[in-house]
């Protein structure tokens, strides 16, 4: 079987994260969406939220599973059975930074990174700039599925009615 991860904060998940996963899943027989989940890292939504997010954005994948993941993502596919990471590339300086990385993982396990080349429409968008945005007032409905729109906004709501 042919699995290959796909990682990250997804915080929130954006339909560029959406659209890697599902050329990822036409690629391999199983993709596993793998969430970071370090707890000295502050984040909008905690990762059981995030999780929760991501299964329903990834459920018309039938070869998709979301996973949590501490620690060495390498250690993660050793334990998985999984020889393939795949990750989005936007823009030059994300080569420039998930190279060094793509090298590191092939020394520390079996594993391969497969660089997908993001789709034009979403190649500026990113969970901070959507969060900035949406902070800001600004309509970011056109990058996050409707559902994650909706938490987003109460999220956001409801930390500027705590400051």
């Amino acid at each position: 079987m042919r699995r290959a991860v796909c990682p990250g904060s997804f915080d929130p998940v954006h339909n560029g994260h959406l659209d890697i996963v599902r050329r990822a899943s036409g690629l391999f027989d199983e993709v596993v969406v793998a969430v970071g989940t370090n707890p000295s890292k502050s984040r909008l939504f905690d990762a059981d939220e995030r999780m929760e997010m991501l299964r329903r954005a990834v459920e018309p994948f039938g070869n998709v599973r979301v996973a949590g993941f501490t620690g060495l993502l390498t250690d993660f596919c050793r334990d998985n059975d999984v020889h393939a990471i795949v990750k989005g590339l936007r823009a030059a300086g994300d080569f420039e930074y998930e190279l060094p990385m793509a090298q590191m993982n092939s020394h520390l396990a079996d594993v391969e990174t497969v660089f997908v080349a993001t789709e034009p429409t979403y190649g500026f968008v990113s969970s901070s700039l959507v969060k900035e945005v949406a902070g800001l007032g600004g309509d970011v409905a056109a990058f996050v599925p409707p559902f994650v729109l909706e938490r987003l906004t109460a999220r956001l709501a409801e930390r500027s009615r705590q400051s």
